[in-house]
């Protein structure tokens, strides 16, 4: 999750501001870069417990032992909760003391798995310093909720006070999910029209692609994506599949007025962090927000406001890809891959939108909540979602080749990125499944080895 916005005074007066900001993310295609987030699980090595902020190990030790000339500490109330990189990047921790990387703007997919080997190093030395491990999973496999440790984050304060009054498992996906998730860019509203609607109806897809999250509590769960689960029992104001993208219309004043219409979580200002909980940013923007009144909004407290919006794909000044759990090492390199394949080439992205142009939003709707227990097992027209992907990784591939750039290392193309989900296809069964085999198998109905086999 995000932390303040860079700050910006500038007064909002109008709803043109709002829409102007995000029609600003344009970009001509020399310039598409790729942004990829990924979050993961530390832990104790002796213990397996996660970690808490304080001790040793713990998570304060490890930001301060990764920070240096290249990253540099940012702090809150005077504890570090965060590090800014010199290459635009930042590890951030969310509420149950995740680690996330938001990677730097790149130019391909091999950079961006160069940032990915070059920070999970670094984090894994670090951890091995202080005796600590880290997991790719997309939920923790062990530990209640009430096992958890929560991080000295204000913004995280708001939520937790106010998630349970929404849904039942909130504070599960606080605490207790990670995800890997890449970012993208747009040159026109025309553009980012279809790559929306081409992401959205292509999301369940990639959930199932990526499930890894089939055990809750050291049992299996009945979900092969309990972490996808989680979010249709969240916030359903700030959640979900957003039909009215698919809808005649649709273009940056729509997702203007979707945001302007999800509840607030807080004003951010000097230092602390506001409760406003519930209480409407059109409210806010003719001065009558509660505690505020008289008071307009800030460019920051908008930018701040578009990062409480959850859905399986969300725009900013880009689009962010929100669908997968977190995973193995190759998984981390696979998502921007698929992503960049399916819309960063024009013959790929005109395909995926033939694919996608004569389904439903109920048969989108339908897939979205079948995949978290069935995965790829779910039936879609004359076939199942394993169906969707083998076409949507055929048109990926050409995306990639056609992109025609070569490692300067190896002289591979990006295509190579996604043949852990070729394996995937092809054996039909997910990450998630292989766990399983493993528990009821050679692990003998114990979770604990699940440490050892997905560690990092």
């Amino acid at each position: 999750m995000s932390g303040p916005a860079a700050k910006d005074d500038t007064i909002i007066e109008s709803k043109d501001q709002l829409i102007a900001y995000i029609e600003g993310g344009e970009k001509p295609r020399d310039q598409w870069r790729i942004g990829t987030e990924h979050e993961k699980f530390l832990y104790c090595k002796d213990t397996l417990r996660p970690l808490a902020y304080e001790g040793t190990p713990g998570v304060k030790a490890l930001l301060e032992a990764l920070s240096g000339p290249n990253w540099e500490p940012v702090y809150e109330k005077g504890n570090i909760i965060a590090l800014k990189g010199t290459d635009g990047g930042s590890i951030t921790l969310e509420p149950g003391g995740q680690f996330e990387l938001s990677g730097a703007a790149l130019e391909n997919i091999h950079q961006t798995c160069d940032e990915v080997h070059t920070h999970l190093h670094q984090v894994v030395q670090a951890c091995d310093a202080t005796d600590a491990g880290t997991v790719g999973l997309g939920f923790n496999p062990i530990w209640r909720r009430d096992d958890i440790h929560w991080m000295p984050k204000g913004r995280y304060k708001v939520m937790r006070e106010y998630m349970p009054k929404k849904g039942n498992l909130g504070l599960d996906m606080m605490t207790r999910t990670c995800t890997v998730q890449v970012n993208l860019d747009f040159e026109s509203e025309a553009d980012m029209v279809e790559k929306m609607r081409i992401s959205l109806a292509l999301q369940p897809m990639a959930t199932a692609l990526f499930a890894n999250s089939p055990f809750t509590e050291g049992k299996p769960n009945g979900f092969l994506s309990y972490r996808s689960h989680i979010w249709t029992d969240t916030d359903p104001d700030r959640c979900g599949m957003l039909p009215f993208v698919f809808e005649d219309g649709f273009g940056y004043e729509r997702w203007v007025d979707y945001l302007l219409d999800v509840p607030m979580y807080f004003v951010y200002r000097d230092g602390i962090y506001h409760d406003v909980a519930g209480k409407s940013f059109r409210d806010y923007m003719v001065g009558k927000l509660e505690g505020f009144e008289g008071q307009l909004p800030t460019m920051t407290d908008w930018v701040d406001h578009m990062t409480t919006a959850f859905p399986e794909v969300r725009l900013k000044k880009f689009i962010e890809m929100r669908g997968a759990d977190g995973g193995p090492w190759g998984n981390l390199c696979a998502l921007p891959a698929l992503w960049v394949g399916l819309i960063y080439d024009d013959q790929a992205q005109a395909e995926a939108a033939e694919m996608i142009a004569d389904w439903s939003i109920e048969e989108i709707s339908n897939m979205r909540d079948q995949v978290p227990k069935h995965a790829l097992n779910v039936p879609f027209r004359d076939g199942s979602v394993r169906d969707v992907a083998r076409q949507a990784l055929e048109i990926c591939k050409g995306g990639l080749r056609r992109r025609a750039n070569p490692s300067p290392r190896s002289g591979k193309d990006e295509e190579h990125y996604v043949e852990p989900l070729e394996s995937i296809v092809d054996s039909g069964k997910t990450f998630a499944e292989d766990l399983l085999d493993a528990y009821h198998t050679r692990w003998e109905g114990k979770i604990e080895p699940i440490y050892e086999e997905c560690r990092y």
